[in-house]
């Protein structure tokens, strides 16, 4: 097992090297990506939402031996190609889900989301957790 670490945007990646190839955590992929600290429920949001993502998942992720600070622990993990396809997942879903939004903002007259309200939509799941 060689763990070793990636930085993304000043985060730390754990990724593990599997067959000749690195592959990253899924977890801290996703914590360098979102302003959230559970990982956890964000991701199974996302397969909730996903109907394509929670069919393919067993297919894009491997539970691997990862080094961390309390040891060996398994973890889910994706390599270069798996985060690829996921990508492509998420932009099909956000077409859709932008063309909704628009369609929305055009019948009532006004926007449904902005970036001021969606962080104080998240600010305040946070107060409440």
């Amino acid at each position: 097992m060689d763990t070793k670490i990636a930085l993304f945007q000043n985060k730390e990646i754990r990724k593990t090297l599997h067959n000749e190839e690195w592959w990253f955590v899924i977890e801290d992929v996703v914590l360098a990506l979102i302003d959230s600290n559970d990982s956890k429920q964000y991701i199974q949001r996302m397969k909730e939402r996903d109907e394509e993502l929670n069919k393919g998942w067993v297919q894009l992720v491997l539970t691997l031996e990862v080094l961390t600070k309390g040891g060996k622990q398994k973890m889910n993990c994706a390599n270069t190609e798996g985060f690829e396809e996921n990508k492509i997942a998420a932009k099909k879903g956000g077409k859709v889900a932008g063309a909704a939004r628009k369609n929305l903002e055009l019948e009532s007259g006004k926007k449904v989301s902005t970036s001021r309200n969606y962080i104080e939509t998240q600010q305040k799941k946070k107060r409440l957790s």
